[in-house]
């Protein structure tokens, strides 16, 4: 057996047992019920239509009629009050019990509504009755967890025929009402058909009358109006023509003022295209050359400053350069003038020596010089005719040779014997 218990929302399901103070009422959901300790039941919801039949009730003057009344009811399942009331008298019943129980409520207060008013309320003012019947009964069931939807009268009777008399008599009065009615208005039909005729023919008369002065007066209003249509349709032909013109004008006007706002616009725009255009130019041309213009201008600065600055090293360095050769110059020109003072002090004292001492000095630079040619030589072949020296021995007597011709060459320079000072030189030693 499941624990969970579910119904429509038709429905109220009722849990009472354990662990429960009261019963819980579940109107259209689900409930956990716990299975033999407690107990679940259900009472339905549905609308259930009555039909209430009251027969032979005499009425307030004793008169006996038979009403037929339908009745739609319902147990209330919002109102909780209302359910629990209705669960404690019907829980456990059939609805067949609930109708009968119902049914019989609104019997006996329809009954007591019969007799408190009489066959002609009941039978002209229904809703009075049902209204009444309604408001009894309701008030009663509710006590009962009931609810009374809506209460109609569906029918009136009785067995002695008075409503059938009540309806004679009203049908009589009706056709004797009609017949005196209809009297009374063919009677007053002939009077005033005859009185209706006398006036036809006076208003006749004088309508003739009426229509006479009126066609005279309509050919002098005719005329006075033609003369005025006509006056008043040149004036209109001029008017239309004189307005044309006005309207004509004014659409030029308003045509070259149309012209004058649209050439303030293409102005206005042509302004604006220029303002852009410059702001174009400034930001794609001037601008950029600006810069670059200012970057050359700082590049050719820096360039003129790095020339300015070189320059000026290389002047400074050339200047030292100078002051260091000058001065290496003048120490050198001062050693050289005093060597050369103390070679002339030597010259003196020593003439013939000192000079075979330079030529001494000198001898092996000038063989340096002459064989430094061959240092420079990468191969030499040297043919050999079978007479003299060959090899090395011969560049060696080669160089010798042109050493023997230097006194030569100097005393034909410098007008000094060499070898004979030498000569002299040795005889004195």
């Amino acid at each position: 057996m499941m624990p969970f218990h579910t119904c429509g929302p038709n429905e109220v399901m009722v849990v009472s047992g354990c662990c429960l103070s009261k019963p819980l009422l579940v109107p259209g959901g689900r409930a956990f019920v716990w299975p033999v300790l407690q107990m679940i039941q259900k009472i339905s919801l549905n609308t259930m239509t009555l039909q209430i039949q009251s027969d032979h009730v005499y009425t307030q003057l004793g008169v006996a009629i038979s009403v037929t009344g339908i009745a739609q009811v319902k147990i209330q399942g919002q109102n909780k009050e209302m359910l629990e009331a209705a669960c404690q008298q019907f829980l456990g019943k059939r609805e067949e019990d609930i109708r009968r129980i119902a049914q019989e409520t609104l019997e006996g207060h329809q009954r007591a509504i019969m007799g408190n008013m009489t066959v002609e309320e009941i039978y002209k003012d229904r809703k009075k009755f049902s209204r009444a019947v309604f408001e009894v009964a309701s008030s009663d069931l509710v006590n009962m967890g009931i609810s009374v939807v809506s209460y109609t009268l569906k029918d009136i009777k009785d067995e002695e025929g008075y409503l059938k008399a009540l309806g004679k008599s009203r049908t009589a009065q009706v056709k004797r009402d009609a017949r005196i009615g209809e009297a009374e208005a063919r009677r007053d039909a002939g009077i005033k058909e005859a009185m209706a005729e006398e006036e036809r023919m006076a208003s006749r008369y004088l309508n003739d009358i009426e229509i006479a002065k009126a066609q005279r007066d309509y050919e002098l209003k005719k005329a006075s109006f033609d003369q005025e249509v006509l006056t008043k349709k040149a004036q209109a032909e001029l008017a239309y023509d004189l307005q044309a013109a006005k309207t004509k004008q004014a659409i030029r006007e308003e045509s070259m003022q149309i012209k004058v706002i649209e050439r303030g616009q293409q102005i206005q725009v042509q302004e604006q295209e220029i303002i852009r255009r410059e702001r174009e130019l400034d930001s794609t041309i001037r601008k950029p050359a600006e810069a670059e213009k200012f970057r050359l201008e700082k590049l050719a600065e820096a360039n003129r400053n790095r020339v300015i600055f070189e320059a000026q090293a290389a002047a400074e360095a050339i200047q030292l350069k100078g002051e260091a050769e000058a001065f290496a110059v003048e120490a050198k020109a001062k050693a050289e003038a005093g060597q050369m003072v103390k070679k002339a002090e030597a010259w003196k004292e020593y003439q013939d020596a000192a000079v075979v001492d330079m030529v001494l000095e000198a001898l092996p630079k000038v063989a340096a010089e002459i064989a430094a040619p061959l240092t420079h030589t990468k191969k030499l072949t040297m043919v050999s005719i079978g007479k003299g020296e060959i090899g090395a021995a011969k560049v060696t007597s080669e160089i010798l040779q042109v050493m023997e011709k230097l006194p030569q060459v100097v005393n034909g320079l410098t007008g000094v014997n060499v070898s004979k000072a030498m000569k002299v030189s040795k005889a004195k030693v």
